[in-house]
């Protein structure tokens, strides 16, 4: 195993530059403290930014420096120059990206410069970490800042293993499309063999933008890009749990835990915690408490809000109008409501340090956390965990990606008003019991899955998914697979070559085109081989694989295995079926194409199809779960299957498939040579009705019986093109 390659916007180390040089801290965000015991413990290097502008610092230093992160911190530092900090992080990540991920899509400025930046900086990281890793290490890209980083790596490291973890929102389609860059982005997300997100929430809007910008199929979470499969999933980001539940022991906190007391003795405890921010929701969250204060007036003087707001983005107008309605709303509610010796909000504009937050935590009634959109929000983890007495209640946004776990929690909306203040009551008059009930089993939650455990859990399923990638590489069709086939095809007296027509032979993005004559050619070339017995095998209808293969001598088989051929006209079936059911299920799939714009039936022999090809594909989604569900109870006493492929959905009858169709020409023979090929799930009965030792190659890369896989099928009508000079050649002679 390679090393592990940690890539963030900021080091995992502080950087700071005074008159006696450069000093060096451990950082105190989450990340860092998550990461750091894995960076400590194993082969690895972090890949950032100090956080010191680069044209700030002369060369000498900037060597000095760089030296000891490398030596000292197992650290590489990505040289920033101010104006690369300018455009780069306030400019594309602070005014583009980040508000536009958390649905304040009005406050993007899409400002072409600002792109430039971002793509010039992805590009200094990128230099960077190639400069230092290898084929075999992990890579693991954090955050909004590195998105188009994977692709470029992946551009260069192919062998190597990507993640990629997004810790703010994904926004849903509707928003992320205004993005001017967004394929770009995708794009650069899916050089990830694994890309994470805090909730299935997130990940379902990725997915839902893959498939609609890129037309990228996925299933399963699995991503087909350029004949890559990228698996998306779930982690929700934990705290370190044991610092906050160990802290009330420190004496500094129990000195803290003293001064809360005696300043407010005898008042219940409203916790507020936040950095500035208009995601945050702080207005309507103090506009919320001045409601509950004014509807229970026998509140008066028995509570008080601790609000505090740690500064960020001073110098953007939009936080500063934000800090000026804060303050406003402050003092508009302690001046009317307060009165000697009761102040309703006790507002700090600062960050607290750990000891005293931790001391605040454990001495808090009630955690107000009603952001209007927040990637997790781990404050609320961290309240829990600080109060090992089980005490305490959380009024928690719905929109908060914490509410997914925190589900004892009171979750509102947060732009409800009177629900928030309604909550309020509701918390404070909670009884004991049902708190330390509801507390210990969040505890145990986070307990288990706290920061050291999400870190062990993404890169386990990173190296899942790289086993699963290093397995496909194995299986792939390459120069010397062919050169091997091609020998084996030329020693062979007598061959059997099974060709599946949409999807292998016929890009399935143009069935309505017809082959090319080129093709044509050389299934001709191949059919007219005495060796060859050449057999097309599809789900379309007779009647339309006869029009378009009359002049060749070849086989077909036809609906999936209903019909067949030999090299004459007659058709035969594999056995005799009913059409009964057609009656039925035909007005069903009528009706959903009625309320399903873009989709239409198509009707063969024996087999029906749903295609919604066509459709908007989130409507389809949810169309085609209805009909699963409607046609299962409809087709149960009809020996049917349902088959679901690109785009169709298809019934048949479930004794009926290409695998039971082809057998009868492989066992009717002896064969020196057979190659099968096939691009969908309906061709896995053939696959696996082959033995190992014959050729079966699957189009695409999915999970499949076939031996080997190429990637389009430009690779297939190249591979039948070899065979097929080799026939003429022989024929020739």
């Amino acid at each position: 195993m390679g090393k592990i390659v940690l890539v963030s916007n900021r080091l995992s180390t502080s950087v700071t530059l005074d008159a006696d040089g450069p000093g060096f801290a451990p950082s105190m965000g989450g990340l860092a403290t998550g990461l750091s015991s894995m960076h400590q413990q194993e082969n690895s290097l972090w890949v950032g930014w100090t956080g010191i502008p680069a044209d700030n610092v002369s060369a000498e230093m900037s060597q000095v420096i760089a030296d000891r992160l490398r030596q000292e911190y197992k650290s590489v530092a990505v040289p920033l120059t101010a104006d690369e900090i300018e455009d780069f992080y306030f400019g594309f990540c602070n005014n583009i990206i980040w508000p536009l991920f958390h649905y304040f899509p009005t406050y993007a400025d899409y400002d072409e410069a600002l792109w430039e930046a971002y793509r010039r900086v992805n590009e200094k990281y990128y230099h960077k970490v190639v400069e230092v890793a290898d084929e075999d290490d992990f890579i693991w890209v954090h955050d909004y800042q590195l998105m188009l980083l994977p692709q470029m790596i992946k551009s260069a490291l192919p062998a190597s293993r990507i993640g990629f973890f997004l810790h703010i929102p994904f926004p849903s389609y509707e928003v992320f499309r205004l993005l001017p860059w967004r394929e770009q982005v995708l794009d650069g997300l899916l050089g990830a063999d694994l890309v994470g997100f805090h909730t299935y929430d997130y990940a379902r809007h990725f997915l839902s933008a893959v498939r609609r910008i890129l037309s990228a199929e996925h299933q399963m979470a699995n991503v087909k890009y350029h004949n890559r499969m990228v698996k998306v999933d779930a982690f929700p980001m934990g705290i370190d749990y044991q610092k906050y539940a160990t802290a009330r022991e420190l004496p500094a906190v129990q000195q803290e835990i003293a001064n809360i007391r005696r300043e407010l003795a005898g008042q219940r405890i409203i916790l507020s915690v936040d950095r500035l921010d208009y995601s945050k929701g702080i207005p309507i969250r103090i506009r919320a408490y001045r409601s509950f204060l004014e509807q229970n007036p026998d509140y008066h003087g028995k509570v008080t809000m601790i609000l505090i707001v740690a500064p960020s983005r001073t110098a953007v107008p939009h936080y500063q109008e934000l800090k000026r309605e804060i303050d406003e709303l402050v003092s508009v509610t302690n001046g009317t409501l307060g009165r000697i010796g009761w102040t309703p909000i006790s507002y700090f504009y600062r960050p607290f340090p750990f000891d005293q937050l931790t001391a605040t935590y454990t001495q808090s009634d009630v955690l107000l956390v009603t952001p209007l959109r927040d990637g997790m929000n781990l404050i609320a983890k961290e309240y829990i965990a600080a109060r090992t007495d089980y005490r305490g209640v959380i009024v928690l946004s719905e929109t908060a990606g914490a509410a997914r776990e925190l589900g004892e929690a009171i979750t509102i909306n947060p732009n409800n008003e009177p629900q928030i203040a309604a909550a309020i009551r509701e918390a404070l008059e909670m009884t004991i019991e049902e708190q330390e009930q509801k507390n210990r089993l969040m505890h145990e939650r986070l307990e288990l899955y706290d920061i050291h455990y999400w870190a062990r859990d993404f890169m386990d399923k990173l190296a899942a998914v790289g086993e699963m990638q290093a397995s496909f590489a194995q299986r792939a069709f390459g120069k010397r697979q062919q050169e091997r086939l091609i020998a084996d095809y030329e020693a062979a007296g007598r061959r059997l070559i099974f060709v599946d027509y949409d999807g292998t032979l016929l890009d399935r993005e143009h069935r309505s085109h017809k082959l090319s004559s080129e093709s044509i050619d050389d299934m001709a070339a191949l059919a007219s081989d005495p060796c060859n017995e050449v057999v097309v095998i599809s789900g379309r209808p007779k009647d339309y694989l006869q029009e378009v293969f009359h002049d060749l001598p070849v086989g077909i088989i036809a609906g999936h295995g209903i019909w067949y051929k030999g090299k004459s006209d007659t058709w035969h079936t594999t056995e005799q079926i009913s059409n009964d059911w057609k009656q039925t299920i035909l007005p069903i799939l009528q009706l959903y194409c009625n309320r399903t714009p873009g989709t239409k039936v198509e009707e063969s022999d024996y087999s029906l199809v749903w295609n919604y090809r066509r459709a908007q594909p989130e409507l389809a989604a949810v169309r085609l779960s209805e009909l699963k569900d409607a046609l299962i109870s409809l087709t149960a006493n009809h020996d049917l299957s349902i088959l679901e492929r690109s785009h169709i959905l298809e019934l048949k009858h479930s004794n009926v498939n290409k695998g039971r169709a082809a057998a009868a020409w492989y066992e009717g023979s002896d064969w020196d040579f057979v190659l099968a090929i096939g691009d969908d799930w309906t061709d896995e009965d053939m696959f696996a009705m082959l033995s190992e030792e014959q050729y079966t190659i699957k189009v695409g890369i999915d999970i499949s019986q076939a031996r080997f896989f190429v990637n389009s099928t430009e690779d297939v009508r190249q591979l039948l093109g070899e065979l097929a000079r080799r026939s003429r050649f022989k024929t020739a002679s």
